[in-house]
């Protein structure tokens, strides 16, 4: 996307640096990184970054609108509510496509979002990895509103751990030892002094939850987030006896649950946008579009890309028996952003936000990036490739 640093950095590099890097990135926490690391960051030129920021902060906006609780309501199917104060979306995530539009230009296109985490922890560790073996241009940076690295942590040690002992606070998945992401677990367990626990491991007294360390029953106060509640419902049953999280507990969470429906596909279709395309509740369409070529079909409820029609037919819309539960959105044309040895890649960049109690608006912390040559953004989608994978990107000051 900057045509003199990119090709000064394909020109630099080398396999036995980026065989290097590998092994310094893996040797951190080994054994945890089971997803592809892309051999090159993202440079993203100032007036490409000023636009994915400015779109962030028009649904931020969108986000603090007095209706917007009331319009994200039936986001939340039923059986998966959470009780409790549902407070703010603490953590936030914004996915932007590097796109190509009619004219030729290239435009960040909002491609998803979620009130949910992301790999907040493995993402400050990350690029001061990378950067002791690649050069980085000056005046890019990883990282937003004049945030260095310390200030990165104190900003996630605030959102996560607040004022509570972080030997109360812990991070819940669901058999976390399994998860590909889960160097994020050991990252961020690392950088706050919180444990990673599994949904198994949370016993139960009254309206009080505790798990047990070297001994000891330690009461837990804050819970950070990481359970996504169409795994659980897939694997329920599987857990054994485990106490239902759903109902009223004496902890906080980080963010509560409902979040991760309430800003989500969901969302989409509130927002008008030009980086945002046109979204539709599929029961809301009155006429189908000619050229179904054009849109792509998503299920509100499902994670990881599952689910999601992108040659849409009309028997894939015949067949869909729940259209309120669907989205109807206009397709995006991934650019071939990024120059590399073996031919071009797509790019998409996930920005992280992190809302400090007390700050009137959330803060636009960092990102991740992921470059793809296979038909969709994901790991499944790009294996025996190259100059794929995550990565990072740097936004140009």
């Amino acid at each position: 996307m900057i045509p003199d640093i990119r090709r000064a950095f394909n020109e630099r590099f080398t396999k036995a640096a980026y065989e290097a890097f590998l092994a310094e990135l893996h040797a951190v926490h080994p054994g945890t990184i089971e997803f592809r690391v892309a051999e090159t960051p993202v440079f993203i030129p100032r007036p490409l970054g000023r636009a994915i920021l400015d779109t962030c902060e028009h649904i931020i906006d969108r986000i603090l609108e007095p209706d917007f609780l009331g319009l994200t309501e039936r986001a939340i199917p039923p059986d998966e509510k959470v009780a409790g104060d549902i407070g703010r979306p603490d953590i936030l995530t914004f996915d932007f496509g590097i796109c190509t539009m009619e004219d030729g230009t290239l435009s960040p296109q909002l491609i998803e979002m979620q009130g949910f985490p992301s790999l907040l922890g493995f993402q400050a560790m990350y690029p001061e990895v990378l950067e002791r073996h690649f050069p980085i241009p000056p005046g890019f940076s990883n990282r937003f509103s004049g945030l260095d690295t310390a200030g990165y942590l104190r900003l996630l040690r605030d959102v996560i751990v607040g004022d509570s002992d972080p030997e109360q606070v812990v991070l819940l998945e669901i058999r976390p030892e399994t998860q590909k992401t889960r160097v994020d677990f050991h990252c961020t367990q690392q950088l706050l002094g919180i444990e990673t626990l599994c949904l198994t491991q949370l016993q139960a007294e009254g309206d009080r939850l505790y798990y047990e360390k070297d001994g000891r029953r330690i009461r837990i106060r804050r819970i950070y987030n990481r359970v996504i509640f169409d795994e659980l419902k897939a694997v329920r049953d599987s857990l054994g006896d485990i106490p239902d999280i759903r109902r009223t507990w004496d902890v906080q969470w980080v963010p509560h649950p409902d979040w991760f429906y309430r800003v989500s596909k969901y969302t989409l279709p509130l927002l008008r946008h030009p980086h945002i395309p046109e979204t539709w509740f599929l029961d809301e369409v009155k006429a189908l579009p000619g050229d179904l070529s054009a849109f792509v079909l998503k299920p509100l409820f499902s994670f990881a890309g599952q689910g999601v029609v992108i040659d849409l037919r009309p028997e894939d819309l015949e067949a869909v028996a729940d259209p309120a539960n669907w989205i109807l959105q206009r397709k995006v044309r991934y650019a071939d952003a990024v120059e590399t040895p073996d031919g071009p890649a797509k790019v998409e960049v996930r920005m992280m936000y992190l809302w400090r109690k007390g700050d009137a608006r959330p803060t636009a912390a960092t990102n991740l990036a992921r470059l793809s040559k296979g038909k969709m953004i994901g790991v499944r989608y790009n294996r025996d490739r190259e100059w794929v994978g995550g990565s990072v990107a740097y936004f140009e000051g």
